[in-house]
């Protein structure tokens, strides 16, 4: 067999087919010869079949890489549907999803978890190179993180799912294993919270060292050990509100971020933003720095993108990516597009404040409303989305285009440094920090800022404690590695090269610290004179909704919108009615009941979330 990756990447790798097959025409574990790699060997216990199983294993993978973006974008408020797009698209945004829709394919899951399976129990990392060190282990513990990665999103779509951490090698172990345990989520995120804990701490960033193939970084083929946990602990303590599992969660966060690029290094949120020019008038002149951070697929200490999936670049390889097709104009799909950003999009995105700072950078103005481009309130909309036509070379016909610049490589980017941070916030936020969170959001972290505007409140309000202070204190952002930006950077006069950290709401609105429209809430006004603090539940409500438009803003498109709202969901008081609004919001307020017709499954019952197969998986 020639796995499509290594075919990708170089095009000369053969692996070993298994000596035992089985299948089974109606079953989610419907294996191929091929399903597991290695079958007839005892143990990996040597480079060549090490490496080319875990190839392999990254080729399984992307059969999963376009439903990973459409089940969690297409099921969201933030895109709508053009009549180009297909039946099973349709499907997937109506909740109407059949058991042949071809995103509804539980077997390609169980095919990368059966490898994974296999690979844990066989590989040899006891074995030792000639310094003593064990030679395998990186690629054991990539392994284990792609499991616990694919789990979880089968647990977050299918909701309630067959759960089995030993290879199937027959068909009456296949047959067995349909109705095995059945796992939820929150059972998935107990098993590998445990289960991770037990690889050795430099494992959780030093990755497998494949180098560059074909142009390509290996270490971004791979999931950081760190954010999986953090995405664990995450979704746990939504399902059950505990406020510890939200500090592990944001302790995993802050881990990767503090040790991605080794000790004594950092990885901030740089400064790339897109501005209007200090004093504009004509609302034509904007400023861009730090380039793009979507398309680019470097690995570097100050890169964007932290993991992807190759996708084949040829249809005929198997594993090719739809996503540019279905977002962008091209020649390839005769320019029409499947999925544009919907009204929602819009409405989030006008609706914030966009905060213009003055030539002095002393006072501000705002953007105002009515901006074509859809350049009215954050910028980032418009810098990603950009509408045009085409004619039709035979008939002269008119062709609305759209190109969503997230969308122009073959590749499929899944965790990105601003994701990372943004969950840190949410997980800060619910784990009883608003404030810390909101600075994320506002001007970004460092020591200085922690202690300046989260330390000195902790007196303030009866609901922290003293172990409070020794939870925020071990979030070291170290004024020397991360520098806040000031005015001096945004309006040129006196700007300081080494500034690397800005707030993300000023990544497209403006210049936050200034934005009156944008402040952390500590008092309520009871009458002309009285004013009272506000309680921290209703500031933890408040940044919440702040970090949901932020995900929205930062995040469209890129498949993580409906999981957002899932996990927002679960934090109210009816997630089902919360869901319900957010999902019927799509084409504005005025036409959700349009929305509401067209979804054929009642989300106030969050059975309904999930999809299903045959009666064998899913609630």
């Amino acid at each position: 067999m020639i796995t499509k990756l290594y075919k990708l990447f170089c095009g000369c790798l053969v692996c070993c087919g298994i000596t035992a097959t089985f299948t089974s025409c109606d079953d989610f574990f419907n294996q191929e010869s091929d399903d597991v790699l290695y079958a007839e060997k005892e143990h990996l216990n040597n480079a060549v079949d090490t490496i080319y199983s875990v190839t392999g294993i990254l080729t399984k993978l992307q059969a999963l890489a376009d439903r990973t973006i459409l089940l969690g974008e297409v099921r969201g408020d933030l895109v709508d549907l053009t009549t180009e797009a297909s039946n099973d698209l349709r499907e997937v945004a109506t909740f109407s999803i059949s058991d042949d829709n071809m995103y509804n394919k539980p077997s390609d899951y169980y095919a990368v978890i059966n490898n994974c399976n296999y690979f844990i129990t066989h590989v040899d990392t006891a074995m030792k190179s000639n310094r003593n060190e064990n030679i395998f282990m990186k690629e054991y513990a990539a392994v284990k993180a792609i499991r616990a990665w694919t789990y979880l999103q089968l647990v977050l779509n299918y909701g309630q799912v067959p759960f089995y951490t030993e290879a199937l090698l027959s068909k009456e172990e296949a047959e067995a294993a349909e109705t095995a345990n059945k796992a939820d989520l929150q059972a998935i995120c107990t098993y590998f919270i445990n289960d991770l804990a037990s690889i050795p701490e430099r494992y959780n960033t030093e990755t497998p060292g494949y180098r560059t193939i074909r142009g390509v970084e290996s270490k971004v083929l791979f999931f950081p050990i760190s954010v999986i946990r953090g995405d664990l602990y995450l979704w746990r303590a939504s399902v059950t509100g505990s406020k510890e599992d939200y500090r592990q969660a944001a302790l995993n966060y802050y881990k990767y971020i503090s040790e991605r690029n080794g000790q004594n290094s950092a990885y901030p949120t740089g400064t790339s933003y897109s501005m209007w020019t200090p004093g504009t008038s004509n609302w034509t002149s904007r400023r861009f720095s730090g380039g793009s951070t979507f398309s680019s697929e470097t690995f570097g200490e100050n890169t964007e993108l932290i993991t992807m999936i190759a996708g084949d670049s040829i249809r005929a390889e198997g594993n090719y990516s739809e996503l540019r097709n279905l977002f962008y104009s091209r020649e390839e799909n005769n320019y029409k597009v499947s999925i544009s950003p919907s009204q929602r999009m819009v409405d989030i995105s006008e609706s914030q404040a966009n905060c213009v700072l003055s030539y002095d950078g002393n006072s501000v103005t705002y953007s105002p409303a009515g901006l074509t481009e859809h350049q009215s309130g954050d910028l980032r909309l418009s810098d990603v989305w950009t509408e045009s036509f085409q004619r039709d070379r035979l008939t002269g016909e008119r062709i609305e285009t759209q190109s969503i610049a997230k969308y122009t490589t073959r590749n499929v980017h899944i965790y990105r440094r601003m994701m990372v941070y943004l969950r840190m916030a949410e997980a800060l936020n619910m784990a009883g920090y608003p404030r810390m969170a909101f600075q994320i959001l506002s001007q970004g972290l460092s020591n200085r800022v922690i202690q300046q505007e989260v330390i000195p409140y902790f007196d303030f309000y009866t609901a922290y404690d003293s172990s409070d202070s020794i939870f925020v204190s071990r979030f070291d952002f170290p004024d020397t590695r991360y520098a806040v930006m000031d005015v001096g950077d945004i309006i040129g006069a006196g700007a300081v090269a080494t500034h690397n950290m800005v707030g993300i709401h000023t990544r497209g609105s403006g210049w936050t610290p200034m934005n009156e429209y944008y402040q952390f809430p500590d008092f309520i006004q009871i009458n002309d004179s009285v004013f009272e603090p506000i309680d921290i539940d209703r500031q933890q409500a408040y940044v919440d909704s702040l970090l949901l438009n932020e995900e929205a803003l930062e995040l469209a498109f890129e498949g993580t919108r409906f999981y957002d709202l899932m996990r927002f969901a679960m934090r109210q008081d009816n997630p089902g009615a919360f869901m319900a609004k957010a999902v019927y919001a799509r084409r504005g307020e005025e036409k959700s009941s349009e929305v509401q017709a067209e979804v054929k499954a009642n989300l106030a019952d969050q059975h309904n979330w999930y999809l299903r197969w045959k009666g064998k998986i899913g609630y």
